[in-house]
């Protein structure tokens, strides 16, 4: 279809290469494959391992409407054939809601009738090979333990994505520990994204001052909560950090995540690659 044509984008390394062409001779092989389900876009590239970097152009496909499980899967298979992956290559593939065992465990930006199914059993059956299955909060700052600004940091790294909610992950000396949603945390009687999203910030169009205070009152129960060594914070908005991070006391150092748009996609293939 004419509105679902791959479209390659710049890569985030050197190591480029056009869709559908070898791997680059001396590229190595540790290398795996992530896909990143959003409600607009699904986009995938191979992943070196070694640097966190692409190895080739990043391919990004609407997602369809609906988005049933079948669709998307449909889609996965025409970004994927888009690429010459070997059969053995790990594929890790992130989604927009808590995955439990590749299970999806509920869904909002997806068709409802993605609750309940077995990612890693549709993809067997749509793509004939096996693929990991992994929350997009959950991959995001995985890499960002792995490749990122967390990268290196011994202990308890606390990675939130601040948008239209407040994604989070928990990683402890390298080992993720899933499906945290410590953005649906409760504070003075509200969900915690409700009250300190960057959504909320545009909604009520808040200052950076006067956003900083809900976010302070968020990350201080945080801390209290797991003493972490590092928060990261991702999200688009983490590009303006220098406008709110400095206006937090914490304990904590906080910084902002250093990958954005890469995350999703590298984090589900490493977590592919160690398969977990």
């Amino acid at each position: 279809m004419a509105d679902q044509a791959a479209t390659p984008e710049v890569p985030n390394s050197l190591q480029a290469q056009a869709p559908g062409m070898p791997l680059l001779e001396g590229a190595g092989s540790n290398q795996a494959f992530g896909i990143d389900i959003g409600g607009s876009g699904i986009k995938g590239a191979i992943v070196d391992l070694d640097t966190g970097l692409f190895a080739t152009e990043r391919v990004r496909i609407p997602t369809p409407q609906p988005a049933t499980p079948d669709a998307v899967a449909q889609t996965c298979k025409e970004l994927m054939d888009q690429f010459n992956l070997p059969q053995d290559m790990p594929v890790g593939i992130t989604f927009p809601a808590p995955v439990s065992h590749d299970v999806v465990l509920f869904i909002a930006n997806l068709d409802q009738s993605w609750t309940g199914v077995n990612v890693a059993e549709l993809m067997w059956d749509k793509l004939g090979r096996k693929v990991h299955a992994v929350n997009d909060a959950d991959a995001a700052g995985f890499a960002e333990a792995m490749y990122g600004a967390a990268k290196d940091v011994p202990g308890v790294v606390i990675v939130t994505t601040l948008g239209t909610g407040i994604g989070s992950a928990i990683v402890f000396d390298g080992k993720l520990l899933p499906n945290t949603e410590l953005g649906h945390l409760e504070i003075d009687g509200k969900d915690a994204e409700s009250r300190a999203s960057s959504a909320q910030k545009t909604k009520n169009d808040w200052s950076f001052k006067q956003w900083a205070k809900r976010l302070q009152r968020y990350y201080s129960h945080v801390e209290m909560l797991f003493t972490p060594d590092l928060f990261v914070v991702g999200g688009g908005v983490s590009k303006k950090h220098a406008k709110f991070l400095p206006l937090l006391e914490l304990k904590t150092p906080i910084v902002p995540a250093q990958l954005r748009n890469t995350a999703g996609i590298v984090g589900a293939a490493a977590l592919a690659a160690q398969g977990r």
